[in-house]
């Protein structure tokens, strides 16, 4: 059967907008991969009123107050193509299977192209982490660092210190020039030119980081910007323009979250620069509203 929308990515963004339409009463399919960017953490921090909780206990809590709905359907597995169709759009889910519905939410996220370094895979979301809003309270005191990997090293080195002690960690890069130097030293942070070149500590907690000379500075957490990369490539199928953003690309989409393809929404991390649950749940509402006037509206202009 046609749905009014299909929602690809069943997490923050996609379960928030899914909401929207199903109190609307429009049939709504969200097929989801259940591959959440955020799975890799035990807990959520900063979203309001679940302050602490699970990840995925919360997409669970959220997918079944959806679920409660009886215009909503849900199809697990991978969106792997799509394309335009007569009066909508056309998902292939690989299996033979297809989907079509009037009109798209991107809601699939993006994936993190971490640092190639023993001992940091699975630290990451536990003592290797990327938002100090999320997660640095955790550690807060504690010794930390920052792994220089890109141009926003730096004002990440510069923002940890709120934290706790923290160390610089150039990673064989540059010396950054006498301006940034004075900013890092009026932060207290400590510069470390040596290459890393492995993290040390158990499997998910981290004692310290050894350097090419074989020293082993002492730390708790490290922070790292990681680049992203798009978790699918629906929305370059579907001929979606994206920017360049500040950790990766970025669906371009407009104030009401619709991408650069009439009809197509994008809605969480790959259509923003700042990454955050809080965030991406907003986007998803944006989406959800937008598409559903949408759908009243159009065929009232034709």
């Amino acid at each position: 059967m046609p749905y009014d929308a299909i929602i690809i990515g069943g997490s923050y963004a996609g379960l928030s907008a899914a909401m929207q339409l199903a109190r609307a009463g429009r049939s709504v399919c969200v097929v989801d991969s259940h591959t959440p960017r955020n799975r890799f953490a035990a807990a959520s921090h900063g979203f309001f009123g679940q302050d602490g909780a699970a990840p995925r206990a919360m997409i669970a809590e959220a997918r079944d107050k959806l679920a409660a709905y009886p215009t909503v359907h849900f199809v697990d597995g991978s969106a792997i193509h799509a394309h335009a169709v007569p009066d909508g759009f056309a998902i292939d889910l690989g299996q033979g299977d297809a989907l079509t519905a009037a009109k798209l939410v991107l809601a699939f996220g993006v994936v993190d192209e971490l640092p190639d370094l023993p001992g940091l895979a699975g630290k990451w979301g536990k003592s290797v982490l990327h938002c100090p809003y999320c997660h640095g309270h955790e550690f807060r005191g504690r010794r930390l660092g920052v792994l220089n990997v890109m141009e926003k090293s730096v004002h990440q080195a510069l923002m940890i210190p709120d934290w706790g002690p923290t160390t610089f960690f150039l990673h064989g890069g540059a010396m950054p020039d006498a301006e940034t130097q004075d900013k890092l030293r009026r932060r207290n942070v400590a510069i470390e030119p040596a290459k890393v070149v492995a993290l040390e500590g158990t499997e998910t907690e981290l004692t310290g980081v050894r350097l090419e000379d074989g020293r082993v500075v002492e730390l708790d957490a490290i922070f790292t910007g990681s680049r992203t990369r798009m978790a699918s490539a629906i929305a370059e199928q579907l001929g979606c323009a994206f920017d360049e953003g500040m950790l990766g690309p970025v669906i371009r989409t407009d104030a009401m979250k619709m991408t650069t393809v009439p009809g197509v929404y994008a809605a969480g991390d790959i259509a923003r620069q700042m990454h955050n649950a809080t965030f991406a749940s907003a986007d998803g509402v944006m989406a959800g509203t937008a598409l559903h006037q949408a759908l009243i509206f159009e065929p009232l202009a034709a």
